[in-house]
C-alpha cells in the first residue's frame, strides 16, 4: 500500500490517517473483546493507563503437523493502527455496554487516544517464522496497547494459518505446477474468502477465481465454466452466431460449428483413435463450440459433465482443432471428478495421438487442470501414482484450513515501566519469555538458517564468525554453540510511534509473495518435508536464559509442607 507520509505530523495533523484504512471496514476499535475495555477502564481508574508496556505477539506451535509457519497480516495491522480513533457512535456504544458506575471521564479519555505513541516492530510479512519468536513487539501506553490485542490477533491468526497452508500445498505440488485458489464459495464468509485469496497468493499460489480479490490486490484471475453451462445447451442448432474471424483477421469462418463437426468426424475415424469412442454428447459439443466462439484465445473446457474419455475429450479436441485452423491455440481442459491420475494420463495420450495423427504441435503442450476437493494428501497421492496434471484448482481444504482450525497466536505482557514480566504455567509451553527482546536468525556455511536466537534488548548483537552459545529457553540440557556465517535481525520498526522517525515502507503484495517464496527455498529440506520434519531450533542467549530462570524462581510462589 502506498504511503502518504513518513510519519505523523505534529499537532492536529498527527491525528489524520497516514495510510489507507483496513481492507475490511468492520475492522474498527470495537472489533475487540469486552474485557479489553473493562481492563482499559480499570487501568484508567487506577491511574496506570499511561504506563509504558511491551507486549509480544507470537504462537506456541507450528500448524498442520509441520515445523514452519508463514507470517501474514502485518499490513492490515499497520493500516488499523494508522487509523485508530473512536467515533462518537462507538464511544456511545461502549458507554452503554459498560456498567453505569464507570466515570464519564473515561469516555473523554477514549476520545483523545490514538496510536501516535505506540511502537510496532515486526518480522517482515511473508517471512518463515517459528514458535516463541515474537512476530510483533508492541510498545506503548498499556491501556492503548491492550486495546490492540484482539484486533491484532484476529488480523494475524487466520492470515498466517492460510498462508502457511498455501505454502504447504505449493511444496507438495512442486514448483512447476500452476496453483489456482478456487475457494470463494466455500470460505467462511466474505472476509474469509477475501483474506484467503490474498494470503494464498502470498503463500505461493499463482491465481484466484475471486474477482474482488483480484481488484483489491492485483492477484491474477483464472476461471473456466461450470457444468451448468455445458448442460444448458441441447444441440448445436441453438448457436445463432456461428462466424469466427481468423486470429490474424485476414479471413472469417462463416460456420465454425460445421468446422467443429467436420473435425469430430475426422477424429472418430482416424487410424490412431479408431474405436476409442462412439457418439459424443452433442449438447456438450455445442457448449464447447459456443464457449470457443466467445473466447477463442482462452478456450479451456470442463470435460467431465457426461463422460471424460468417450465424450468430453473428443469434443474438446474437435473444437481445439477447429480453432487451430483459424490460427488460435486452445488452452486445455479441466477435470473435476473421477480418477484424476488415470484420466489425466489418458487425456495426455489422446492429445499426443491427435498431435501425431494431424501434425498439430500445440497439442503436445495442452494444459490439464484438475479440481475436485484437492488437498495436501491428494497432491501427495497423485505424485506417487503418477499423473499428467499441469494445474490444480484448490478450494475447500485450502481456504477453510480444514486440517487445523486456528494457529493460536497469543499476546503477552513482557515488560512494564522497564520491569520485565513473566507469565508462569504448569504447562512449560505456556511460560512466556520476559523482557523487551531483539531477535536474530543465524545462518550456517551452507546458507541455511540454523537457529533463531532471542536476546535482551540491551545485549550486543551476535557477530558473524563469533562463537555464540544458544540455549533452549526452558530445557537446561539443550544448548549448542553456533558460529554464524550470516546474522539477520528479524524485528524491524514498522510504526515508530514518534513523528520524527521514519517507518519501514510497506511493500506491495507481489514483493511479499516473492519474499515468502525465497524464504521457503532457503530453508533446509528436512525442516520442510511433509512427514516427520526436523524441528527448527529456537533459542535464547545465555544471559537471557539466566534471567528467565531468575525471574521464574522469583515470581513463583514457594510452597510449604506440613
Amino acid at each position: 500500500m502506498e504511503e502518504k507520509a513518513n510519519g505523523p505530523i505534529e499537532g492536529e495533523e498527527s491525528r489524520r490517517p497516514v495510510i489507507d484504512g483496513p481492507t475490511n471496514p468492520m475492522v474498527t476499535p470495537l472489533l475487540s473483546d469486552l474485557y479489553q475495555f473493562t481492563m482499559a477502564y480499570a487501568y484508567w481508574k487506577a491511574g496506570k493507563h499511561n504506563e509504558r508496556a511491551v507486549f509480544d505477539l507470537y504462537f506456541r506451535k507450528n500448524p498442520f503437523g509441520g515445523e514452519y509457519t508463514v507470517f501474514a497480516g502485518l499490513e492490515e495491522c499497520i493500516r488499523f493502527i494508522a487509523n485508530f480513533r473512536f467515533s462518537e457512535d462507538e464511544i456511545a456504544f461502549i458507554q452503554a455496554s459498560l456498567p453505569k458506575t464507570c466515570e464519564v471521564g473515561f469516555y473523554d479519555y477514549l476520545r483523545g487516544i490514538d496510536c501516535s505513541d505506540v511502537e510496532v516492530c515486526a518480522v517482515p510479512e511473508g517471512s518463515v517464522v517459528f514458535p516463541k519468536v515474537p512476530l510483533l513487539r508492541v510498545e506503548g501506553p498499556i491501556a492503548v496497547v491492550q486495546l490492540l490485542e484482539t484486533p491484532f490477533l484476529n488480523l494475524i491468526n487466520y492470515a498466517s494459518l492460510v498462508a502457511t497452508n498455501a505454502a504447504r500445498h505449493r511444496f507438495v505440488a512442486g514448483k512447476s505446477k500452476l496453483l489456482l485458489e478456487f475457494g470463494l464459495r466455500r470460505a467462511q464468509g466474505p472476509d474469509g474468502a477475501i483474506g484467503a485469496s490474498k494470503y494464498c497468493y502470498m503463500g505461493g499460489f499463482d491465481a484466484t477465481s475471486n474477482v474482488e480479490a483480484g481488484r483489491l490486490f492485483g492477484i491474477p484471475l483464472r476461471g473456466t465454466h461450470s457444468h451448468a453451462f455445458v448442460s444448458s445447451f441441447m444441440s448445436p442448432d441453438e448457436i445463432m452466431e456461428k462466424s469466427l474471424p481468423s486470429h490474424d483477421g485476414t479471413s472469417t469462418c462463416e460456420d465454425f460449428v460445421s468446422l467443429v463437426q467436420t473435425w469430430l468426424g475426422k477424429i472418430k475415424w482416424s487410424s490412431l483413435l479408431h474405436g476409442i469412442f462412439g457418439e459424443t454428447n452433442q449438447s456438450e459439443l455445442a457448449a464447447f463450440a459456443s464457449y470457443a466462439l466467445a473466447f477463442p484465445n482462452n478456450f479451456l473446457a470442463l470435460v467431465d459433465t457426461y463422460d471424460v474419455m468417450k465424450s468430453g475429450i473428443p469434443n474438446f479436441c474437435a473444437v481445439a482443432l477447429a480453432l487451430n485452423d483459424l490460427g488460435y491455440k486452445a488452452v486445455g481442459i479441466r477435470l473435476d471428478s473421477g480418477d484424476l491420475a488415470y484420466l489425466s494420463s489418458e487425456a495426455r495420450k489422446f492429445f499426443n495421438s491427435i498431435k501425431e495423427e494431424f501434425n498439430v504441435p500445440c497439442f503436445g503442450k495442452m494444459s490439464i487442470t484438475a479440481s475436485n476437493d484437492i488437498n495436501e494428501e491428494t497432491l501427495d497421492a497423485l505424485n506417487k501414482q503418477g499423473h499428467e496434471i499441469d494445474a490444480f484448482g484448490i478450494g475447500t481444504y485450502l481456504v477453510t484450513c480444514y486440517a487445523q482450525a486456528a494457529l493460536g497466536c497469543v499476546f503477552k505482557l513482557v515488560e512494564i515501566n522497564n520491569q520485565p514480566r513473566i507469565k508462569l504455567s504448569e504447562d512449560i509451553s505456556k511460560v512466556s519469555i520476559p523482557c523487551k527482546k531483539r531477535c536474530y536468525r543465524l545462518y550456517g556455511k551452507e546458507g541455511y538458517p540454523l537457529v533463531d536466537i532471542m536476546t535482551g534488548d540491551s545485549e550486543p548483537p551476535p557477530e558473524v564468525a563469533e562463537r555464540i552459545l544458544c540455549r533452549h529457553p526452558f530445557n537446561e540440557s539443550k544448548r549448542a554453540y553456533v558460529v554464524p556465517q550470516r546474522v539477520e535481525e528479524l524485528l524491524k520498526c514498522y510504526w515508530p510511534g514518534k513523528p520524527d522517525e521514519a517507518r519501514v515502507k510497506l511493500p506491495p503484495l507481489k514483493e511479499i509473495r516473492e519474499r515468502c517464496i525465497k524464504q521457503l527455498e532457503q530453508m533446509r529440506p528436512d525442516h520442510m518435508r511433509r512427514l516427520n520434519p526436523t524441528p527448527y531450533k529456537v533459542s535464547v542467549s545465555a544471559k537471557l536464559y539466566d534471567f528467565i530462570h531468575f525471574l521464574w524462581l522469583n515470581e513463583a510462589p514457594v510452597g510449604e509442607l506440613q
